[in-house]
């Protein structure tokens, strides 16, 4: 058994259809397909003469999709004066610009409530962005 059989999901996404539009054809009678069970099977040699051409397979040794990390921090300062509150939102500001020239972006918000004294900083970013980023915030604590 050397023939290579296509699940409807593949196919659609091979020639970058919708799944309903390859099970369409299979029901018309346009492309010729096999039951099994509940689901279609379209064997490689139906694939190619519906479409005319010569279906290459994928390679296994493809490069697979960059990974990405993203993280979502929440830091919450109390007794905050409003000075320390401006410089670090000044700061954070400035860094998340600097990053985001030179690659992936570096979500900043901050707020300030002056009457309880408490500062909010939310960051969104690259896990070693967000550290240098919650650094600052250490820094400018300490200090």
């Amino acid at each position: 058994m050397n023939k290579r059989l296509y699940s409807v999901d593949e196919v659609a996404e091979h020639l970058g259809l919708h799944v309903r539009t390859v099970r369409n054809y299979v029901r018309d009678g346009r492309l010729n397909a096999v039951r099994i069970g509940k689901q279609y099977r379209i064997t490689h040699e139906d694939l190619e003469a519906f479409t005319g051409r010569a279906v290459v397979e994928p390679q296994g040794d493809t490069v697979p999709p960059e990974r990405h990390a993203e993280v979502s921090s929440i830091v919450e300062i109390d007794a905050v004066s409003p000075e320390t509150a401006s410089r670090l939102t000044t700061l954070l500001t400035a860094s998340a610009a600097n990053r985001r020239a030179g690659g992936e972006a570096l979500r900043i918000e901050t707020a300030y409530d002056e009457e309880r004294a408490r500062m909010k900083v939310i960051v969104l970013g690259s896990p070693g962005d967000t550290a240098q980023l919650l650094s600052y915030v250490e820094a400018v604590l300490a200090s």
